[in-house]
This record gives C-alpha cells, structure tokens and sequence, in this order.
C-alpha cells in the first residue's frame, strides 16, 4: 500500500486529522471566582422598651376601674393603718365624724364601687348581649368618684361639712354610673337577664344607702349613717358579688374541670340574695328599733342557720376540694367558703343574744366574715383573673398572686379572733391590718402595672 492512499484514509478519520493538522491555541481556563465576604444581615433594631402609660387606662372599662380602685384601696389600708398605729402610739387624730363610721363608710363605699364598674361594663355587656360602652363614657364619672371619695376622706379629719360634699359628689358620681348601666340593661334584647337584672337592683340600692350616709354625715345623725353602711354592704356589695358567685364560680369550675358540671340552678340565686337581703333588713331593725325581743333573734338564727349550711354544702358542690389543684380556682372558691362562715357566724351570735337579753355577741366578727372573708377574698381572686385573661396572660395564679392571696387570709383570721369579745390583746388586730395594708399595696402595685401596658398577645383592650 502506498503513502498516498493511507494518508487519504487518515484524512477521513476525526481522530488522525487532530493529530496531523496544527491545534488551536487552547482557550485559558476562566480565573478561579473571587471569593467575597458574604454581607452581614441587617440588624433588628434594637426593642423598643414597653412603658406605662396613662393612656392605657382608657383601653377597656377594667383598666380604669380596677387602677381606680386599687388606688383607692391602698389609700384607705394604709390610712386605717396609720390610724391604728398612732392610736397605740398614744397619738389619737383629729376627727370630725367618729372613726368607726369613717371606716364604716371608706371600707364599704370608698374603692369598692370602683371595682364593681371594671366588673360590671367588663363583663355587663356580654350577659346583657349589647355592645360594649367606650371607656370613655367612664371616665368623668369614675374620675367624679374618685376625687369625692379623696374629700370625703379629708373631711372625717376635718369637718363633717367637707365630709358631706365629698359623699355627696360620690352619691352624683354613683347615680350617673349605675344610669348608664341601667341604659345597656334597657336596650338589652337577652332572654336570660336575671343576673343583670338583679345587680342593676343593688346599684340602686347602694346609690341610696350612699345618700342616707351623706345626709347623716351632714345632719349628724349617726343612724343614718349606719343605715346607709347597711345598705351598701348587704343590699349592694353583696347583692352583686352573690350574683357574680352564682354566674360564674360553676362556668369557671367547669371550665378548668371538665368533668364538673356548671350546676347553677336560679333557686340557689334567690335563695343567696335573700339571706343577705334578710341580713341587711335585720341590721336596719337592730339600728331603729332596738332592743328586739328574743323572739326577732331566734327567728334570725332559723334562717342564718339552714342559710349558712346551705353556702357550705354549695362550696362542696360546686367543687371546693377539686378547685384546690389549681390556684386561680381555690381562691375564688376559698373567698366563697367565707359566705358561709359569715352566715353561721351571724346565727351563732344571734343566738347568744336570744339567750342574754341582747347583751353578749360575737361583736364585730360576723361582719368581718363578710367584708374582709367573702368580699375582700373574693374581690382578689376574681380581680386577678380579670387581670390575667385581659391581658393577654395565662389564666393562672403565680407566687405572687397564691402569697398575696394568703396574707389575705392570714389577714381575715387575725381580725376575726380581734373582733371577738373575749379577746383582750391588741395584737391580733394591729397584724391583721398591716398584713391587710401589704396585701393590697403589694396587689396593687403589681397589676396597677399591667393596667398601663398593651396586652401581652398584642390584642386590643
């Protein structure tokens, strides 16, 4: 074969041409990337610090009225306290109404109201089934409320004419709020309006038992004031938290229960509001008409008696020993215990009284049952819960909330064994009120607080 035709032959194969016939210059590979420091990611700004704000108040009916009250709760402890601290000092103040009617009406009349409207256009609206009203609308009548309330308090030290007006811009304050509730109860198109019927029946009640208080304070009839601390405390005050207690300890229960039932029947209301109804009627009768026969009082222990029973086996029923798991339940059932510890408190006294002619009770002591025990129990555990769940906060008690709410009871006890007639030391009664003082300076501070800061879930209210 020759030269030629195996070159023709190489010329046809791809891989021979590449190897005979000159290369291309090979392309340079392309530079290695150049790495470069990737970009630092913005930064967040830095948060912006929650603060309290005035304004806040003005979120929801609470707010205000529970901030309100809360001032107006730890003024008067801490003035009570002073009171009581000169007086063992040897120091005794000026007075121009007497102190335990100036006490009478601070402790029944003074922050406890304000409370009631947090409560009432918090919750009112929902159980009427009508819109909520602006807080706004509010705020000059609990302003009106608050500032009267600080005259009146002056005025037991200085004159029963100041005294008078700062009761009377209460009553004019008191008048306007319950109005307003009386105008959603009256737009109201809800089938079930028992509840809200009834606590607009107590508003009444105590706008009048607080003008009996300012006419007795200005015409200096004694009497009078007592009616009116009468009305207000068991007519009023007692009404609405009987109402309340009924309304919703059981939906609490079982909403944290499940297996506990909501059993609330309407003759457990009636028969609640008429014991304390019958207890407010009687204490009128022991001011105006005194003294009663022996037949009146044990007529009193035949209804307080069954009356009481009736309370503690309802604490038991409505789960008193289940609640105790959980904190936030137990106080609302444990304030609720103290109904009917009042209650027979009151029989056992009455009774005594049956059998000396009315000259030996129990003294003071079914009162503070009441007051300081159902009311001033209650009033804790039911604020704290409003207080939680309107703030976008677990609805639960934490340490502070569970000591707070101990030193309450601390508090209760000692100025029950205080108030008993055959307890002679003073002590008992100078621990219970600073543990008092404390527990709603320290209460009030810490959800005063809250009061004045956006919700924690960023929800409005």
């Amino acid at each position: 074969m020759g030269v030629v035709p195996i070159l023709a032959r190489a010329v046809g194969r791809p891989s021979a041409i590449g190897f005979f016939m000159p290369l291309k210059p090979l392309t340079p590979p392309p530079s290695p990337p150049q790495w470069r420091k990737p970009p630092e990611p913005a930064q967040a700004p830095a948060p912006v610090p929650v603060r309290w704000q005035l304004q806040r108040l003005l979120d929801a009916p609470h707010r205000l009225g529970f901030f309100s009250a809360a001032l107006g709760l730890s003024i008067t402890a801490l003035w009570w306290l002073a009171v009581l601290a000169l007086r063992w000092s040897g120091t005794e103040l000026a007075w121009a109404v007497a102190p335990g009617l100036a006490h009478g009406m601070l402790l029944s009349m003074g922050f406890m109201p304000l409370f009631i409207v947090g409560f009432l256009f918090t919750a009112g609206p929902r159980w009427l089934q009508v819109p909520e009203l602006p807080t706004r609308v509010l705020l000059p009548a609990v302003a009106a409320y608050f500032g009267a309330l600080l005259v009146a308090l002056g005025g037991f030290h200085v004159s029963n004419t100041v005294a008078a007006l700062g009761l009377a811009g209460m009553v004019l304050a008191w008048g306007h709020i319950s109005w307003l509730y009386g105008r959603l109860w009256y737009s109201s198109q809800a089938e079930d309006k028992v509840h809200g019927s009834l606590i607009l029946l107590a508003c009444f009640s105590g706008w009048l038992g607080m003008l009996l208080a300012c006419i007795g304070v200005w015409t200096g009839n004694d009497t009078l004031v007592r009616s009116g601390i009468q009305m207000v405390l068991w007519l009023f005050i007692g009404t609405v938290f009987a109402s309340v207690s009924h309304r919703m300890i059981p939906f609490f229960t079982a909403s944290a229960i499940p297996f506990l039932d909501a059993w609330r029947p309407m003759w457990l209301l009636w028969c609640m509001v008429a014991a304390l109804w019958f207890e407010g009627i009687g204490a009128l009768a022991d001011l105006w008409i005194w003294p009663l026969p022996s037949a009146w009082r044990w007529a009193q222990v035949a209804i307080e008696g069954p009356a009481a029973l009736l309370m503690l086996w309802l604490a038991i029923r409505w789960g008193l020993v289940q609640s105790l798991k959980i904190r936030l339940l137990a106080m609302l059932h444990g304030g609720f215990v103290w109904l009917g510890i009042a209650l027979l408190l009151q029989a056992l006294s009455h009774a005594w009284m049956a059998l000396s002619n009315d000259q030996q009770s129990l003294g003071l002591a079914p009162l503070h049952a009441l007051t300081m025990g159902y009311l001033g129990a209650t009033l804790f555990a039911m604020a704290t819960r409003v207080a939680a769940g309107h703030s976008g906060r677990p609805l639960a008690a934490d340490d502070l909330a569970w000591g707070i709410y101990w030193v309450v009871q601390t508090a209760i006890v000692l100025r029950l064994v205080a108030a008993l007639p055959f307890t002679s030391a003073t002590w008992p009664l100078l621990a219970a009120i600073v543990l008092w003082a404390l527990a709603c300076c320290a209460w009030s501070v810490r959800y005063g607080h809250w009061f004045g800061l956006p919700r924690k879930d960023g929800r409005p209210g």
